[in-house]
């Protein structure tokens, strides 16, 4: 307290004077029409300025639990689509008429974790067992596939990522249907290789590439990545493709955990034929 008023008696002439200072602005303001309205407009300029700018914050903060929603918005939406369900009735005498049993739902998630520099890379995902995870479940993101669920716990999962020597897919042109096997063979995180497409396929720079209905891990029609460049090296039938992904690894924040409904009857069906 002592300080405090040695502080006061130490600048009591400045202190005054910014009391009188304030006082003559007060006067001057509210005896004057000009100075009034400039004092009321500068105010609401800085109140909306920092409104705006606390505003600004706020909704900023608010983009993590915004995109969240999204994601999973979008993973119902995903399991309404027509190529999630399949026809169930078969076609009698003239009725067109069809049943649809749902074969495809989607579980989002968001990457907790994801390498593109290496040979084999990884995502991590903050969804689990808890949500219905399954090893060998495929991956999507919004734009093309991503990967193949390898590891699941309670609330999380690792995925096995296109860009992982051990991933291979078959990719069919969306306009004949001719597929090939697509795999990564390392280097360019949005690159890969398609191989066993027949050379007398016609390609064309720019094809897009989708998934097949052989496969068991994603649906059909999943979007793969275009054509950029194509060779038929010497002594083979088939033609060497550079694909470009769909998918931008380097920048994955939601993907897309599909889960067949029909994949465990098809897989015991399967295993008398091996």
């Amino acid at each position: 307290m002592r300080n405090l008023l040695q502080l006061l008696w130490k600048y009591h002439f400045f202190l005054l004077f910014l009391i009188f200072e304030g006082c003559c602005v007060y006067l001057m303001v509210i005896n004057n029409r000009y100075q009034s309205t400039v004092m009321i407009n500068s105010a609401n300029s800085f109140t909306a300025g920092v409104n705006g700018l606390v505003s600004g914050v706020t909704e900023y903060l608010g983009l993590r639990s915004e995109n969240k929603l999204l994601a999973a918005e979008n993973a119902q939406l995903r399991s309404l689509l027509p190529g999630a369900f399949y026809n169930d009735q078969q076609v009698m005498m003239t009725v067109h008429d069809s049943l649809l049993k749902q074969q495809y739902t989607y579980v989002s998630a968001k990457v907790i974790g994801n390498t593109t520099g290496k040979r084999n890379n990884y995502l991590t995902l903050n969804a689990g067992s808890l949500k219905g995870i399954k090893a060998e479940m495929g991956v999507i993101s919004a734009n093309g596939i991503a990967g193949i669920v390898k590891d699941v716990s309670e609330n999380f999962c690792t995925v096995i990522s296109v860009l992982h020597k051990d991933f291979h897919t078959s990719a069919k042109l969306k306009k004949s249907s001719y597929f090939g096997n697509l795999e990564w063979e390392g280097g360019d995180p949005q690159m890969a290789k398609l191989t066993h497409m027949p050379k007398h396929v016609i390609l064309h720079k720019g094809d897009t590439l989708v998934t097949t209905s052989h496969s068991s891990i994603f649906p059909e029609d999943i979007v793969i990545g275009t054509v950029q460049k194509f060779e038929v090296r010497s002594g083979d039938n088939f033609y060497t493709v550079d694909v470009k992904l769909s998918t931008s690894f380097s920048s994955l924040s939601y993907v897309y955990v599909v889960n067949d409904l029909f994949r465990e009857e098809l897989k015991t069906l399967q295993k008398d034929l091996e």
